[in-house]
């Protein structure tokens, strides 16, 4: 049976280099397919996803939109995509690799519904999956939306996968980015800190008085950049990265960067065990924040991670990892620097 007949597929893709080195794959051998298909749970891969993938295997479509029915946390109206995942394990996100089926379900407590695979801008906090629990593990499945963020709630999308890729249309349909805009400036004015932020504020508020302000300020900036509040490799997200963990740091210890990340999978989320998530990305349910992102890349904050520890600006003592004394007065210098450019 043929698939995706009548549908064209010229420039469906667009094959950036942070496309090539971290999605797109070679085209799979039947083999390959076999083993990654037992090695995802015994879900046969439906006909039109491996025929799809025969013919760019992974990537990230120019279309990335969806039309839905029912509202999600991403929109009322629609859902977005980052990546589709290629068969194989070479890749980070691909079925198989780093970051594939396997790693939501098993590190990040995804239902185990079938395969999750398609990323969001969510940066995981909401997924894609091909759902098998109507049809069995040999069946067609449907495509669903799991939200991580609303107790794992599932959405139905689409029918079948080759519905949901024939579906996908150019997020102008649904350009709001003036009304995005103001609503990241209402919220870097007006939102109310994290129990972290705020106590960080208390301990450096001798060295600092202006502490909340200048968060607010710097991230004002951010947003007038950029169109929305979210901190990617850019300089200002670099310095924001910087006075995140140097107030971080003023009220707690940083042992290793997976620990300053988040706290233990295994332990139960509180302000008590604060992490950079429960800082700026994410809140409780029971003691919710408006000052959040409400997500974020971890490449880009391992890369910053990385390039503070190799310059030595960040080293590690015996009260854990620490900003030295030349980089936060390097900090404080570009923080007034940022707020006299309000």
């Amino acid at each position: 049976m043929g698939h995706f007949e009548g549908f064209d597929g010229t420039g469906f893709w667009q094959d950036s280099s942070y496309a090539l080195e971290n999605y797109v794959e070679a085209p799979p051998s039947q083999e390959l397919i076999a083993s990654l298909e037992e090695e995802l749970g015994g879900y046969r891969l439906p006909g039109s996803y491996v025929a799809l993938m025969r013919a760019h295997n992974g990537g990230i479509p120019v279309r990335d939109c969806f039309p839905m029915a029912e509202p999600t946390s991403w929109a009322e109206d629609h859902i977005a995509i980052t990546g589709i995942l290629g068969i194989g394990r070479t890749k980070p996100n691909s079925l198989g690799g780093e970051f594939g089926s396997r790693f939501w379900i098993d590190m990040w407590e995804y239902p185990d519904i079938g395969v999750y695979f398609a990323d969001t801008p969510s940066a995981g906090h909401d997924m894609l999956a091909l759902d098998y629990r109507a049809c069995g593990k040999d069946g067609e499945p449907s495509v669903v939306h799991v939200d991580q963020e609303d107790d794992f709630t599932i959405t139905p999308v689409a029918e079948n996968f080759e519905a949901f890729v024939e579906g996908l249309v150019d997020d102008s349909v649904y350009d709001t980015s003036e009304e995005d805009r103001l609503a990241a400036l209402a919220t870097v004015r007006e939102g109310s800190f994290s129990p972290v932020l705020l106590r960080a504020f208390r301990e450096v508020a001798d060295l600092l008085p202006d502490a909340d302000g200048l968060m607010r300020g710097l991230a004002e900036a951010v947003v007038r950049e950029k169109g929305f509040f979210a901190l990617q490799a850019d300089a200002r997200s670099m310095l924001m990265y910087d006075y995140l963990f140097w107030l971080f740091t003023s009220d707690n210890q940083v042992d290793s960067f997976e620990r300053y990340v988040r706290t233990s999978h295994s332990q139960e989320r509180s302000y008590a065990q604060p992490d950079y998530e429960l800082m700026i990305a994410f809140c409780l349910m029971s003691d919710p924040f408006g000052f959040r992102t409400g997500g974020y890349a971890p490449g880009f904050l391992e890369e910053w991670w990385t390039s503070r520890v190799t310059a030595g600006d960040i080293v590690e003592t015996p009260e854990g990892y620490r900003m030295t004394e030349t980089a936060v007065a390097v900090l404080l210098k570009e923080l007034a620097a940022a707020a006299g450019e309000q």
